[in-house]
């Protein structure tokens, strides 16, 4: 079948998990780590999202996040389109932001 923008899909997963205590942490921070593993990429801090060729192939790494769900907390799974994703608008902020680069190393030949 063809690819085109309304069969490539998103998937976003956004999440609000508590993190008052030390188990709370780690199972943030392993829900996290397991979403990166799995292809997510961060989009902002709470919602990571995941591109896929397909709806069948969104629906195998959606039902992989629910086998990593931590014991508490909110998670939303949210799929939609390629095209529906581009029709998003993106901001930054008015005021400008300085970017900071990291620092360059001096590599010495001696």
């Amino acid at each position: 079948m063809r690819l085109n923008q309304y069969r490539i899909m998103w998937i976003l997963v956004l999440f609000d998990l508590p993190t008052e205590t030390e188990k709370d942490r780690r199972a943030y921070t392993k829900f996290r780590n397991d979403l990166l593993k799995e292809g997510f990429n961060m989009f902002q801090f709470s919602i990571y999202i995941r591109h896929c060729m397909s709806k069948e192939n969104a629906r195998v790494h959606i039902e992989r996040v629910k086998k990593l769900l931590p014991p508490k907390g909110h998670i939303g799974i949210l799929t939609i389109t390629d095209r529906q994703f581009e029709m998003m608008e993106i901001f930054y902020g008015t005021e400008k932001q300085e970017q900071k680069l990291p620092e360059g190393h001096q590599l010495s030949l001696f």
